[in-house]
């Protein structure tokens, strides 16, 4: 991996962290997923009519991503609901992070030196001890964040073949955020139990929905372009370095515990990434 797609899987790990903290902030699920999905409408017509179409090979890809990235978003927001950021985000990325690597791996046949096999493992094992530290969420806050983590490998690995399948990375992206667009507004739609409170929601909060979605769509743009060149298990692992930032965001604007134990798991996590890059 060279250090160019190095650096900016990293800046996508910045945004990541940074849109998730603001999906954390708005108090209603539905309406900020919506509003997410909103601007991947707009960005994905804009793209559909720059880039075209991809490969047919790529279709079935770009279908079950979508579906599946659907479900993790809206899985994503209840587990904000139910847990704190500095516990919730931590552990669906960092499972994410080890499921990719043993599926990459052992079912796809990419070849990691053991020096990258070893950073993937010290990465996705401190993101997981970070998970467990500090207050614990409820049971039901944990059981949504695993089931997000698993939602997170699947589309992982599905867009990792995808894209390499497309012909052209910008055309699978630009198709798979236009699906997403138009398929988690009506998702949310029919699932809001209470439509003139969601709708006023999303007019409190468009403002600052609409600048989690453009960070979204920049960092999940960038991770899908560089599984196009790059080994998927050291893209999702360096994609998940975001959650080093999550106990610092959870510190400062939720009030959230930062104590030695996380310093240390989170030094541990940096080498981890280390190894990664320089195995």
């Amino acid at each position: 991996m060279t250090l160019g797609i190095t650096l900016l899987v990293l800046l996508a790990a910045v945004f990541h962290s940074t849109w998730n903290a603001i999906a954390k902030h708005i108090p209603h699920r539905l309406a900020s997923a919506t509003l997410i999905a909103l601007v991947y409408l707009v960005a994905g017509a804009a793209g559909v009519a720059a880039f075209g179409l991809p490969a047919a090979e790529a279709w079935p890809f770009i279908a079950v991503s979508a579906g599946l990235q659907t479900g993790y978003l809206l899985l994503l927001t209840a587990s904000y609901k139910h847990g704190d950021f500095s516990q919730i985000y931590p552990l669906a990325r960092g499972l994410a992070v080890l499921l990719v690597a043993v599926v990459s791996v052992t079912l796809l046949a990419e070849d990691l030196s053991w020096v990258q096999v070893a950073g993937v493992a010290v990465v996705g094992g401190s993101l997981l001890s970070l998970a467990l530290l500090g207050k614990r969420g409820s049971r039901t806050g944990v059981i949504f964040a695993l089931l997000t983590g698993v939602c997170i490998a699947a589309y992982s690995l599905v867009d990792g073949v995808g894209v390499r399948e497309s012909g052209d990375s910008f055309a699978y992206i630009a198709w798979l955020f236009l699906l997403q667009g138009v398929l988690l507004p009506v998702v949310c739609w029919l699932a809001a139990p209470d439509r003139r409170t969601y709708l006023g929601a999303m007019g409190r909060h468009w403002r600052l929905g609409s600048l989690g979605g453009l960070l979204s769509l920049l960092a999940y743009g960038i991770v899908v372009w560089a599984q196009g060149l790059a080994p998927l298990a050291l893209v999702s692992a360096l994609r998940e370095s975001s959650v080093l930032l999550a106990g610092l965001v959870g510190f400062l604007f939720f009030g959230e515990k930062f104590s030695r134990a996380r310093l240390g798991w989170t030094t541990a996590a940096v080498a981890g990434i280390v190894a990664l890059q320089l195995g």
